[in-house]
């Protein structure tokens, strides 16, 4: 089929537009990231002298680098409309975020929702696959605190076990507040069809928008994050809840990503912008989980994820 003029000027324009958006995000990178370490690195007599307060200017520095990787896709007209509860109502509780995962755009999306919930962004850690932690950001979240897992049957009984090293080691010595976590292990268009064929041959639920999860993350989590209680009272402990110093985790908050046509925009799309502005969907609902035992044996613990993931799978329909 012939190119008109209008088409040819066109993607002219889209490819211009991309160059010169990749040439100042790599600027943006060249100058923020290497401050973030240098102050970083100037900051550690602090670190010896006020450990809290380090953690807190660092906090800040990767709220604002967040945010700029949530500016650039605003730029290119990437916005995003959230829906469902306001989770602001308890953004200075302990809670573990579940997101359907469909492109490495879903991360950027969440950056751009989570800048004005209070203290989240600064307070928050993220589990990803292992290959984030090789990208231009991947030095920034080693610092902050983020967990890379790898995937894999012959990674899968290890990485459970870094993984509760790790929540022990910097999840309250940095005053974390939330988790943000992809159950699903994956991307939906690679894991679709082996999540259908595994739900169809044990009697699953059959799922389109989303794929089953996978439980060994998300139940170390809630078991070395959820405080334990005997009769109302922490256990071990002679005191309420209310004055305790951490209420454990509280909160499950079910994030459903929505991107229209089911097209999901991915980062390179998120950084060139050479695709046209799109209005992605983001609905929220939250609930509260504390100390349900059914968090605790893994029979209950597979209906209560599935059941999150029905959530999803029909806010999408």
């Amino acid at each position: 089929m012939a190119i008109t003029v209008e088409k040819a000027q066109r993607a002219g324009y889209i490819f211009l537009k991309a160059m010169l958006r990749f040439s100042f995000m790599v600027a943006n990178n060249l100058v923020a990231i290497p401050s973030y370490i240098l102050y970083m690195i100037v900051l550690q007599p602090l670190r010896l002298l006020d450990n809290k307060w380090f953690w807190y200017i660092e906090g800040v520095l990767f709220k604002w680098l967040l945010a700029m990787v949530a500016s650039w896709g605003w730029w290119a007209g990437y916005t995003v409309m959230e829906w469902g509860d306001d989770i602001r109502t308890v953004s200075e509780d302990e809670a573990l975020m579940l997101v359907n995962h469909q492109a490495t755009g879903d991360i950027c999306t969440l950056m751009m929702c989570l800048q004005d919930k209070g203290t989240v962004v600064r307070r928050m850690m993220w589990l990803m696959d292992h290959i984030f932690k090789y990208t231009n950001f991947g030095v920034v979240s080693l610092i902050h605190g983020d967990f890379f897992i790898r995937q894999g049957k012959a990674y899968r009984d290890q990485q459970l076990v870094l993984l509760h090293e790790h929540l022990e080691k910097y999840y309250r010595s940095r005053s974390r507040k939330w988790i943000v976590l992809f159950p699903e292990g994956g991307f939906l268009r690679k894991r679709r069809e082996t999540s259908q064929a595994f739900a169809k041959k044990n009697s699953l639920p059959f799922l389109t928008h989303v794929t089953l999860p996978r439980l060994g993350a998300t139940q170390v989590i809630l078991k070395n994050l959820v405080a334990q209680q005997e009769n109302g009272i922490l256990a071990g402990e002679k005191v309420p809840v209310s004055e305790t110093k951490s209420k454990g985790l509280q909160w499950v908050i079910d994030t459903t990503i929505a991107y229209p046509k089911a097209e999901p925009i991915d980062i390179q799309t998120w950084i060139l912008g050479y695709r046209r502005p799109t209005i992605t969907h983001v609905h929220y609902r939250y609930e509260m989980y504390f100390l349900s035992s059914i968090h605790f044996n893994r029979l209950g613990f597979e209906i209560f994820l599935i059941g999150h993931l029905r959530t999803y799978n029909s806010v999408k329909t």
